[in-house]
């Protein structure tokens, strides 16, 4: 499993005979590979006007690309406003919540997500195959898909330690900005140009997978609501920034504490561990059927709907575990 930026084909689609003979020694003869674009094809082919572009096939013969366009900037933005406004008024009826929920196209975007999620990790489990993920600068869609596969696929990235790892390797180091797309408050109305919940999308999808698969993650609920206030204020220097670069530049390591360290001692990571945990060794498959893509309640609609009786249900299923 690959990810990288766009090709810079441009205009004139100019070759890049280091990055033609990259993927070509990833692949053994006779083998096929599989490019994953998260633009549409429209939106690649326009990329090059301003010098990016995607992998043509007489260059890369042994490659097949395909298209599956994820939304990463003002549109997921402005969706995931619309759902906030929605989970915010009491008022509504069911048929206008509905509705509301709908317009938002918030569920949309997390079944798309999950869609190619799945596309990629079939290729690699069920064709044998190489995959390269990309969109634009390969740090937004491109970090969401490998992610999810490496969930879907890697028993080891369910567990606690991996699952830091993976956020660590894949959205960390790899470079999301977290910095510009978590710029003002999550549920603020300003829309910020750079502003995206790629990261939010990405922990709604992982509480899907975590809802249709009880038993195979080791870490619960509590934990993707901690990253995701974290992603946006923290008391802790993981997700600051936009670059290992700029990291680097501000020694970050140096004068902040890491959320890691904080989650991993032994008072708080009990509070994060899942009671019902069984280790699987196989392959999720998520069902993307809109029956089976659920609103996340605990995170949309935490302010408005007291979370007391699921608290304590959730406690006494710890007692009932230990117990035995």
């Amino acid at each position: 499993l690959l990810r990288s930026s766009q090709p810079l084909t441009g205009r004139n689609r100019r070759r890049c005979r280091e990055d033609e003979k990259i993927l070509g020694t990833i692949l053994d003869e006779g083998e096929r590979g599989f490019i994953i674009d998260t633009r549409s094809a429209q939106a690649a082919k326009q990329a090059r006007m301003s010098g990016g572009g995607t992998e043509p096939k007489s260059s890369y013969p042994q490659w097949r690309r395909i298209h599956r366009a994820l939304e990463r900037g003002r549109p997921l933005q402005e969706s995931f406003i619309r759902l906030v406004e929605a989970c915010s008024d009491p008022s509504l009826t069911m048929d206008r919540w509905l509705a509301r929920l709908d317009s938002s196209r918030w569920l949309s975007h997390v079944k798309a997500a999950l869609s190619t999620a799945c596309l990629a990790a079939q290729c690699l489990d069920r064709e044998d195959s190489k995959v390269l993920v990309h969109g634009a600068e390969g740090t937004d869609t491109t970090l969401l898909v490998t992610a999810l596969a490496q969930l879907i696929l890697d028993p080891s990235s369910r567990s606690l330690q991996g699952f830091q790892g993976l956020l660590e390797r894949e959205w960390i180091q790899a470079g999301h900005p977290f910095q510009l797309r978590c710029a003002h408050s999550a549920s603020s109305h300003a829309r910020g140009k750079q502003e995206a919940p790629i990261f939010l999308l990405f922990l709604d999808c992982v509480w899907q997978l975590s809802r249709q698969f009880p038993f195979s993650l080791e870490f619960g609920e509590e934990l993707l609501l901690t990253l995701f206030d974290n992603a946006y204020a923290s008391a802790y220097g993981t997700f600051l920034c936009n670059s290992e670069k700029e990291r680097r530049l501000c020694k970050v390591k140096e004068s902040t504490h890491s959320l890691w360290v904080w989650l991993n001692q032994p008072e708080e990571k009990h509070k994060y561990l899942n009671p019902l945990y069984s280790h699987n060794p196989l392959v999720i498959w998520p069902s993307v059927e809109p029956q089976s893509i659920q609103l996340w309640q605990g995170l949309f609609l935490r302010w408005i709907r007291p979370s007391q009786h699921l608290d304590e249900a959730w406690q006494e299923i710890q007692r009932l575990v230990e117990g035995n």
